[in-house]
């Protein structure tokens, strides 16, 4: 058998690679009472190509306050983007967020018994906002929970 190797999908989620930073905006949640934060993404293409490794971290009144590490494939099955994120809260990351490219937005979507979530990576030649939307059990609706806006550093 010939191994796979990475197709068009891959290269739009290699379009992340590098170093990132930004100011972000949390609103008040089950974590913590939100405010200004910043953020900084590092981003490397791992496993011959097949994956987008992620690694973040969010600094508030001068010191690290939150880490996360993220692997992001193309699902051979259905072409879809899937997203497992480890964090420093410690929840398992079952089921992965899923989604697709919309243009230079990437969509992901993740359900868990502690509710829903949506995520937002808009993507530009040098900058990209990530949104994430969260609703919660007993929630008729999405809410923004965080929005940054990044910069490439290299």
């Amino acid at each position: 058998m010939d191994m796979p190797g990475p197709g068009p999908d891959h290269g739009r989620l290699a379009r992340f690679v590098g170093a990132w930073s930004g100011e972000e905006r949390l609103s008040p949640s089950p974590w913590g009472p939100g405010g200004c934060a910043s953020g900084r993404f590092e981003f490397r293409v791992g496993v011959d190509g097949m994956a987008l490794l992620q690694d973040y971290e969010e600094e508030k009144d001068g010191r690290v306050a939150f880490r996360g590490h993220g692997v992001f494939i193309v699902d051979p099955l259905t072409q879809g983007i899937a997203w497992w994120w480890f964090d420093s809260l410690g929840f398992a990351p079952e089921p992965p967020a899923r989604g697709r490219w919309d243009g230079d937005i990437l969509r992901m979507e993740k359900h868990t018994p502690r509710g829903a979530a949506r995520y937002t990576f808009a993507l530009g030649d040098d900058a990209f906002v990530f949104r994430i939307e969260n609703r919660f059990a007993g929630q008729d609706d999405y809410v923004e929970f965080m929005r940054g806006d990044y910069r490439r550093l290299r």
